[in-house]
């Protein structure tokens, strides 16, 4: 089991760099952790399904939430005036999952932890991304 309880490194394909949970204290990659920074983890992820879910967003419904490192849902936004912005830490572990558009060659990416939500739209392997919401909670 990892720090947390959550078995979460048995797949994690960057498990050689930190070594598992236990090792380094529940801050893999030197962030921090979503599952590890709350006690009633469970709780925390269905109440952000639910939050996600009641956003009402066509095309979007959201099942399940996975742990996802920062460094590969943390996608460049660009803005108005030709710069690109991103929101998240990449050493960081978030909530998050990917839905795909019905009959569209687009995908919805969800990001989260206590403190915002992040929605945005993609084309595969994330390009383009667009912004749908971002909300602090």
């Amino acid at each position: 089991m990892t720090y947390c309880g959550i078995d979460c490194c048995e797949n994690c394909v960057r498990f050689s760099e930190c070594g598992g949970c236990e090792k380094c204290a529940g801050h893999p990659f030197g962030g921090s952790c979503i599952a590890e920074r709350n006690r009633d983890f469970s709780a925390l992820k269905q109440q952000l399904i639910e939050e996600i879910n009641a956003l009402r967003i066509d095309g979007l419904i959201v099942y399940d939430l996975n742990l996802l490192s920062g460094e590969y849902v943390n996608l460049g936004y660009p803005l108005f005036n030709g710069t690109t912005v991103r929101f998240l830490n990449d050493k960081d572990i978030y909530l998050g999952n990917q839905i795909e558009r019905q009959d569209s060659e687009r995908c919805y990416g969800v990001v989260a932890d206590e403190v915002f939500i992040l929605v945005c739209e993609y084309g595969c392997n994330g390009v383009d991304p667009e912004i749908v919401l971002y909300k602090r909670r």
